[in-house]
């Protein structure tokens, strides 16, 4: 714990002009723009729930512990000191202290417990909240949140699995899931030679019996490159079969209570997500479960990817968040030219810019959280759901590193330590932008998707539509992308440019529909704009910097 009482008075000077702890944060009641974006897709229900978990979320001792786990990674244990093979990661304490907490406030099972309008939404405002002290927790969470879908359309195997992934209660334990209390799930899908192109992977699989399909036993030999979260209870992975490639559910345990043959051969030495391990794991006759039909296992495994995405987004929005709230914090407190830092104009701009940003990032990812909601009863929704994944997925992804950078320029040099909370956010923030599909390929999926879905260019306009007559920078934005999806030309050159115009084109709708009239405004002056360079602190002097700094201060800084 950090020292209540530190000494000020030193031999050589004073301590003067720094800004003091900042201690507990309310991640739910201070952050004004979470609060309205979840009530308006119908997650306020929740807000208990919500509030709750904000308080655990936000405390300097969570802060704390995300510290901790990542100043002492994960370390390989693949060998008991008998020299057995147990192929265990041992994690420091902080880590498995963060784990609880996540599983203990749902946050990989709030929206399958809660299966009503608006838990979609809610549980993308618990992810919001735990990804801004710790991002590494989030994958097993963000897996484990993936995998129900999958399992809950596989016949004869969710039961126990269901049931187990479902719990609030974290077991560290490796042991068979009979007898946990609580389980998590991952996903390995990368291989050596092939990458995101799944298609070139060489892992085969045979069945164990002369029966085979969905729910019968295969035995998998190959290799995964990226396996994070390698303690989970059970991954989903790809194989070839005779029929194509298949979608498999392997466990830690085989069902007769032996460990599964999970050879790690190393861990991951990452840039950030530092506390979470990843690994390289060869399978040699692993015993799995076929998940879904046999030779359509891209399209099983891409039901959980949909879910990992959107994770993505989320905890894209949120270091995005508390990078700005470190920002407010550091400028409010500290003094420059007889001012403080906050009231000098270019960093009023440069602050109100990033406020300006966190807040769209937000607003996109609860709408598409909303979409989510509603896919199984709305093909309208369904199918933004499916688009404005990837849209939000690329987007917010890519614009959280640069965000980051300039509130961790906000502090000067003491924000480049590794004491202050910025060069953790920083390391962990290209990981999103990189995992469950790089830029290249979200935007190849929102073409992907385009092409396919009659109604996925309908659906976008329609979405846009709501907010024609409020700005005519959107206006004319409306008119511009309706040429760019009538032009079917170098349209793969052209898939990053065209996602990025939809996701702004979204958010200045989102914004102008149901956000602040000030954040609503200086987001269409600077990004709508011809001259816009994606720099931030260039908005327009017209802009109302007090209402838009005012909403996004949490409160007490």
């Amino acid at each position: 714990m950090l020292p209540r009482q530190p000494i000020s008075e030193l031999a050589t000077h004073s301590v003067t002009n720094m800004p003091p702890y900042q201690g507990d944060q309310d991640l739910w009641r201070q952050d004004t723009a979470l609060r309205d974006w979840v009530k308006r897709f119908g997650g306020d229900w929740a807000e208990e729930r919500l509030a709750r978990a904000g308080k655990e979320a936000g405390a300097e001792a969570t802060f704390e512990k995300a510290d901790a786990a990542n100043r002492n990674p994960p370390q390989l244990k693949a060998f008991d000191r008998y020299g057995m093979r147990i192929n265990q990661v041992e994690f420091h304490p902080a880590y498995h202290d963060l784990m609880d907490l996540a599983v203990r406030n749902e946050v990989s099972s709030f929206a399958w417990n809660h299966k009503k309008p608006g838990s979609q939404v809610a549980h993308m405002a618990l992810t919001y909240m735990f990804s801004q002290p710790e991002g590494g927790v989030m994958c097993p969470m963000a897996m484990t949140y993936a995998v129900l879908p999958v399992l809950f359309a596989t016949k004869g195997i969710g039961g126990e699995w269901i049931k187990k992934l479902l719990s609030t209660t974290y077991d560290r334990r490796d042991i068979p899931v009979t007898e946990k209390a609580g389980a998590t799930a991952g996903m390995f899908m990368t291989e050596k030679q092939g990458g995101s192109d799944v298609r070139s992977n060489s892992t085969r699989a045979t069945p164990v019996g002369p029966e085979t399909g969905e729910g019968r036993a295969y035995l998998l030999n190959g290799h995964k490159f990226f396996c994070s979260a390698p303690m989970s209870d059970a991954f989903l992975t790809l194989a070839y079969t005779e029929k194509g490639l298949s979608c498999f559910l392997v466990p830690r345990w085989t069902p007769d209570g032996q460990r599964n043959v999970l050879s790690i051969q190393r861990l991951k030495d990452k840039l950030g997500n530092r506390s979470n391990a990843s690994s390289e794991m060869e399978f040699q006759d692993t015993w799995g479960l076929m998940t879904g039909t046999e030779g359509k296992g891209i399209q099983t495994i891409i039901e959980m990817v949909k879910g990992t995405r959107i994770y993505c987004a989320a905890s894209s929005a949120a270091m995005m968040r508390q990078g700005l709230v470190q920002a407010l914090h550091h400028t409010s407190h500290r003094s420059a030219f007889q001012k403080r830092l906050i009231q000098q104009p270019l960093m009023r701009n440069v602050l109100a810019d990033l406020a300006v940003e966190s807040e769209a990032a937000v607003a996109l990812v609860m709408r598409v959280a909303k979409a989510l909601d509603h896919s199984k009863t709305s093909e309208t929704e369904a199918v933004f759901a499916r688009i404005g994944t990837a849209i939000a997925k690329y987007w917010i992804c890519k614009r959280a590193p640069g965000h980051l950078f300039e509130a961790m320029e906000c502090h000067g040099g003491s924000g480049y330590v590794e004491e202050s909370v910025l060069p953790r956010l920083y390391r962990e923030a290209p990981v999103n932008s990189i995992w469950e599909g790089s830029g290249n390929v979200m935007c190849l999926d929102v073409l992907r998707a385009m092409h396919k879905e009659p109604m996925a260019i309908p659906v976008i306009l329609g979405e846009l539509e709501g907010a024609l007559g409020k700005n005519g920078l959107l206006d004319q934005e409306f008119e511009r992308l309706k040429n760019e999806f009538a032009n079917a030309k170098d349209l793969e050159l052209r898939a990053r440019a065209l996602t990025e115009r939809i996701a702004i084109a979204l958010q200045a709708a989102l914004l102008l529909s149901h956000g602040p009239a000030a954040t609503a405004e200086a987001f269409c002056l600077s990004r709508l704009g011809s001259k816009w360079t994606g720099a931030y602190g260039t908005l327009p002097p017209t802009v109302e910097f007090d209402a838009i700094l005012e909403r996004a201060e949490p409160e007490g800084i």
